[in-house]
């Protein structure tokens, strides 16, 4: 008969020793090596499998290390826990070091039976990885089956990315371009949602009535829709078709899934507001229905909404849990390095006489158009309206984009009506910072319409030979002003608005009188996963040398969602955006937290006598950035608001390219400045709006003390940020590496003088060449790390690595190399009076979560040390705090290696007399651990109900210590 095992028992299977898991059942074992990882957890079925019961095997008293032998295997272990013993059942196992703040929404979550949350921090805060959190932890504690993202197609494959690489969720993409190879796949009548899980969804493809149905019928239990402010509308948004409809579309599948009571649902978003009052209350109304009526500014309203809505900016918490916040000390303090400010310059540029004529005649052209259709109908004035925005538009990017237009049809040409002109007009010349998606807006605007072809051909001709820096003023200061950048060591992105501009401007950096640079475009010829590719490549081809130096050319398709602060640290707007929330997300993309410099440099470049940018500058540009230096957050306007000015704007240049119409160029003046004045109002009241908001709906419903709590108890199971570091420098130091400080208390490794073994595990998450060529690996205190780094946390791949060596070298005494933790150590040292004892001992607690899915098994390790003075049998415990200092206790005296040998001899044979104290402990350490998951689910009592909390007898005895007094005879001498 095939013996049975428990989950957490150990086994001898395969030549070595695993841990049993929950998932096993009686005819297959899920185990997880013994010092291992869950990327090394097997199936073993014992019928066709020799599979024993294990016990640990005690330290062996002729394998002693030296003084630091007992801290080296402690945090070795400690950082391989999948499976932490503390109140959260995921975070030892993602490969994220969430910073303090970062779990605020997280315990937020864990406060509610069914999570419905609001999360709107900051642009670079790190809402992504809130929501991971969220999901993660949700998942491991079987309150979702699966979860779905709903997102832009453009960053789809970033989410897939962000999931898989750091928490571990492998997401299929359901998108236009993958839903046919989905669906081949599926089985009779079956759902594609109920087929894959984790699923990362276009949002824009979701939201068309037949796929739907399918989804809110199907979805999984945790929804996360990203860019949420999207997906509302303001009551008085008028108009079916365009943006508005496509908004409504949105919401109307998100309030179908936020009916299902029993669904999870995270709205994320940098700008819940959006300037409208209605929208944002509508935002608030998916999460609980009540907060869309509910008077915000009663103290019932706002401890409604405390409990469902997170709002921060930078300031709030780029000094967190400090006495500042109410806590006693500084000892959890935890400082996180954004940059400083932006630092703006605006450069000016004129058009050289060829390109002002070519300009001047362009907008004669626009302007009779305009005029001639205006009598001819509605449909044939919107036609000319959105022709002569397109033609306005990329005369004043580029040469070559203006040649495009001018040969390409006006998408606006086969409008069958005004409205539709509109729809199709609207994306391709506006900048709508809620557009449904950026994917195909960079794409350059047609112009030519039906009658129009000769005239449209011979000015693009005149176009096309302005090209090059002779004529092209505006290119000549643009390289210019890289130049400036890259010489004070800059790597900068330039923004574009059209592919034809961008591929225009990288071919002249690259060419003669160009920059001395590496150069790449990106544009929305590329998919999204092709421009990650591309940037990396770029970076690659620069090389890692402080000297080196890169240009990022881009349109607006890498303005939202991806993350470029590790390779680039300014930013040029060689375009400008109509609408100001475009030049921040484009800001946002560098200007975030892992950005190294402290000063972000944004360059605007704009016409000086173009007609256009200029006021776009004054009007829009200016005041969105001086409300945001005052505010300290960006605050958005409506798009309508805007977008009256700069028709204002059009409408002012094409009378003004009329001959004879100085008196209406007047009144149009005037429209202009009344324009501007209806905006700045709007903009006031929204920023006042914003402040008061900011005030009143400050997140007080998580206390900084909480926070701490939690905190100080992760890193109490997992290790703080100074063991890592002195994990891995000492561990570094004793297998061979060299290492070289840099600054910030950085410094780098150079590994190729190290043992095998370690080579061999870190050659596939630093790359062989960095292990076999010598190339340093740098070590940052940031956890923010670029391309090649490493990060001193206990979730990083290299640090995972060198300790998975480190602690498979503790424990095979076969080992070949050197191996700098030992189970076993005597130390004569003047730290201690009395001979004294110190244990490193492995728990494992058996707990059962209730969810809703039923009870959930699972196994946490927990390490600990325990001290005791004099014997065993007659052991003095000491406090924990007294027995964690023992690890930094120096030798005084070398101790007689013989000696040594018996009396460690000796203590292993009497540590049964500790046996029940060590049980005790377990104990102890079990109820806590169970008063901890009770803590951070307070407010849902049916969740914690039937929560159970077992300690595994008995608890392994990993390593063993002695210390002994110097004044003993037992040295050999100092």
């Amino acid at each position: 008969m095939t013996p049975t095992y428990s989950a957490g028992s150990l086994v001898t299977a395969r030549g070595r020793e695993w841990v049993v898991l929950p998932e096993s059942a009686a005819d297959m074992l899920v185990l997880r090596p013994l010092g291992g990882s869950d990327d090394d957890i097997a199936a073993v079925f014992p019928a066709f499998e020799d599979v024993k019961g294990a016990e640990f095997a005690p330290p062996s008293p002729a394998d002693l290390g030296d003084q630091r032998a007992a801290g080296l295997l402690r945090s070795a272990l400690r950082i391989g826990f999948r499976s932490g013993a503390g109140p959260f059942r995921s975070l030892a196992g993602i490969a994220v070091e969430p910073r303090a703040y970062q779990l605020v929404p997280l315990l937020m979550a864990l406060r509610q039976q069914t999570v419905r949350l609001l999360i709107s921090d900051d642009v670079g805060i790190g809402k992504t990885v809130e929501a991971g959190l969220i999901a993660s932890e949700l998942l491991a504690q079987g309150e979702a089956k699966g979860l779905a993202v709903l997102c832009s197609p453009a960053l789809a494959e970033q989410w897939q990315a962000e999931l898989r690489t750091k928490f571990g969720i492998d997401a299929e993409l359901v998108l236009s371009s993958t839903v046919s190879r989905l669906e081949r796949g599926l089985d009779l009548g079956q759902s594609l949602f109920d087929r894959y899980p984790n699923v990362v969804v276009s949002t824009d493809f979701i939201k068309s009535p037949r796929h739907r149905d399918d989804f809110v019928r199907h979805c999984p239990e945790l929804v996360i829709v990203d860019e949420a402010h999207t997906c509302v509308a303001a009551d008085d948004t008028g108009g079916a078709g365009g943006r508005a409809s496509q908004n409504q579309l949105r919401y109307e599948l998100l309030r179908r899934v936020a009916e299902k009571a029993d669904t999870h649902l995270l709205l994320v978003t940098a700008t819940p507001h959006s300037g409208k009052e209605s929208a944002f209350r509508n935002l608030l109304g998916l999460v609980k229905p009540e907060l869309a009526t509910v008077d915000l500014d009663s103290k019932r309203g706002r401890e409604l909404l405390a409990r469902h809505f997170v709002q921060r900016k930078r300031a709030d918490i780029r000094q967190y849990l400090t006495k500042e916040d109410g806590l006693s000390d500084d000892s959890l303090a935890e400082k996180t390095a954004f940059p400083a400010d932006r630092y703006f310059k605006d450069e000016t540029y004129k058009l050289s006489p060829a390109y002002r004529d070519l300009l001047d005649e362009a907008i004669a052209y626009a302007s009779d158009r305009v005029e001639a259709a205006g009598v001819k109908g509605k449909r044939e004035a919107r036609i000319a309206w959105w022709s002569a925005i397109a033609l306005l538009r990329s005369l004043v990017s580029s040469p070559r984009a203006a040649s495009q237009t001018l040969t390409t049809r006006s998408a606006t040409a086969a409008a069958a009506s005004a409205e539709e002109a509109d729809r199709l007009g609207a994306p391709l010349t506006s900048d709508s910072a809620d557009s449904d998606t950026l994917e195909g807006l960079d794409v350059a605007p047609g112009a030519e319409t039906d009658d129009a072809g000769a005239r449209l051909a011979a000015l693009a001709k005149r176009a096309a030979e302005l090209e090059g820096t002779e004529h092209d003023l505006k290119l000549k200061a643009l390289i210019k002003h890289l130049k400036a950048l890259l010489a004070d060591g800059y790597n900068p992105i330039v923004f574009c608005r059209y592919i034809p501009t961008a591929e225009y401007v990288a071919e002249a950096l690259q060419g003669k009188g160009g920059v001395k640079a590496t150069v790449a475009a990106v544009t929305g010829t590329l998919s999204p996963q092709q421009r990650i590719e591309r940037i990396e490549k770029l970076a690659e081809e620069a090389g890692d040398s402080l000297a080196a130096r890169r240009v990022l050319v881009a349109t607006d398709c890498l303005s939202e969602g991806v993350n470029l602060q590790h390779h680039f640290d300014a930013v040029v707007h060689y375009d400008l955006a109509w609408n100001p929330t475009r030049h921040d997300q484009r800001e946002g993309r560098v200007d975030r937290y892992g950005q190294k410099r402290d000063e972000v440099r944004v360059i605007t470049l704009y016409g000086a006598d173009n007609g256009i940018d200029g006021k776009v500058l004054e009007v829009l540009i200016k005041k969105y950035r001086q409300i945001r230096k005052d505010l300290g957050i960006s605050v958005s306007v409506p798009d309508e608001t805007s977008a009256g000015v700069t028709d204002a704007i059009v409408e002012w240049l094409l009378m003004r390219g009329r001959e004879g119409q100085q008196e209406g160029l007047f009144a149009v003046d005037d429209l202009v400045d009344a324009k501007a004045a209806e905006l700045e109002k709007d903009w006031n009241s929204a920023a006042e709006r914003e402040k008061t908001s900011r005030s009143r709906f400050a997140q007080r419903s998580i206390h900084p003390q909480d926070v701490a709590r939690e905190v100080a108890a992760i890193r109490d199971a997992l290790g703080s940020a100074g063991e890592i570091r002195t994990f891995v420098r000492d561990s570094l130091n004793a297998l061979g590496a060299v290492l070289r400080d840099t600054e910030g208390g950085d410094f780098t490794a150079e590994v190729s003088g190290a043992p095998a073994g370690l080579r061999d595990a870190l050659a596939p998450v630093v790359g062989g060449d960095a292990v076999e060529t010598g190339r340093p690996i740098p070590f940052r205190t940031d956890p923010a790390v670029g391309r090649g780094e490493a990060a001193l946390v206990r979730t990083d791949p290299v640090v995972g690595a060198l300790a998975g060596h480190v602690l498979n070298a503790a424990l095979d005494t076969l080992a070949e190399g050197s191996r700098p933790a030992r189970r076993c150590g005597v130390v004569t040292t003047d730290a201690v009076s009395v001979r004294t004892t110190l244990l490193l001992v492995r728990y494992r607690f058996h707990l059962t979560l209730p969810s809703r899915s039923g009870d959930k098994q699972i196994v946490a390790e927990d390490a600990r040390l325990l001290a005791f003075q004099g014997a065993p049998k007659n052991a003095v415990w000491l406090p924990d705090a007294d027995a964690l200092a023992l690890l930094g206790a120096q030798a005084t005296l070398n101790t007689d290696l013989h000696f040594g040998e018996r009396t460690m001899t000796r203590i292993l044979g009497q540590l049964p007399d500790v046996q029940g104290y060590l049980e005790s402990h377990g104990e102890q350490l079990a109820a806590d651990l169970d008063a901890s998951h009770r803590r951070v689910r307070e407010a849902t009592g049916e969740i914690v109900r039937g929560l159970r909390v077992r300690a595994q007898q008995p608890a392994d005895v990993l390593g063993a210590y002695v210390y002994l007094p110097a004044n003993t005879s037992t040295g050999e001498g100092a």
